[in-house]
């Protein structure tokens, strides 16, 4: 199926890109695709108040407290999420983003809105691309184990995106992303480093750091 779906996707991506030479060269065909264009643009307004969802969870053998001091040291995200080239943190609820998608840069920032610590972290984009994730931290069988759940919103937009929805690339590469991470920390058996802060409404309450 996987295969199945690649060979989808490539064959899609090559009929976008070398099509797109032959419907540049005859006026007819170009007129019809712009009209399409914009058929499908009306739709996607329509469609841009729907936010995709993608969820994902898993355990890793580590306490909670480790889990997510660990987490809390988001300029180390590079090392464990596909495509994310570096974290900022610019204060204690702003961090700026920059990442490679698609073979295209893109820079953004993000404002935590909620940080509990171990429990979880709320953050949200601040620059319009309306998207919102959260991570908890729960205590897993003997109490040795974490269960790490993330959730992502956003509101897609591109054919790129939607594409990438449809044969679940969001899903695989935020479970990706999971699963560095755990190899990451259980390689460690300790976090790098910890803020023990608490954020509140975008609000920092008290911050503090572990050794």
């Amino acid at each position: 199926m996987e295969k199945a779906r690649s060979h989808k996707l490539r064959n899609f991506l090559l009929f976008l890109t070398g099509g797109g030479l032959v419907i540049a060269a005859v006026p007819s065909l170009r007129s019809a695709v712009v009209n399409k264009v914009r058929a499908a643009g009306n739709r996607d307004r329509l469609a841009a108040a729907s936010p995709t969802t993608v969820e994902q969870e898993i355990e890793v053998e580590v306490p909670v407290s480790t889990a997510y001091n660990q987490w809390t040291q988001f300029e180390e995200f590079p090392s464990f999420m596909e495509g994310v080239d570096e974290v900022r943190q610019l204060d204690d609820t702003l961090l700026h983003w920059a990442a490679t998608v698609s073979g295209k840069k893109a820079e953004w920032d993000a404002k935590i809105l909620e940080q509990v610590p171990d429990r979880r972290i709320v953050w949200e984009s601040v620059d319009g691309k309306q998207t919102r994730g959260a991570v908890t931290f729960e205590p897993a069988g003997s109490g040795l184990r974490t269960r790490i759940r993330l959730n992502m919103s956003y509101t897609p937009g591109g054919i790129t995106e939607k594409v990438g929805s449809a044969i679940g690339l969001d899903d695989r590469r935020v479970r990706g992303d999971l699963e560095r991470f755990r190899e990451l920390i259980e390689a460690r058996h300790a976090a790098s480093g910890a803020w023990r802060g608490e954020i509140k409404d975008g609000q920092t309450k008290e911050s503090g750091s572990a050794p």
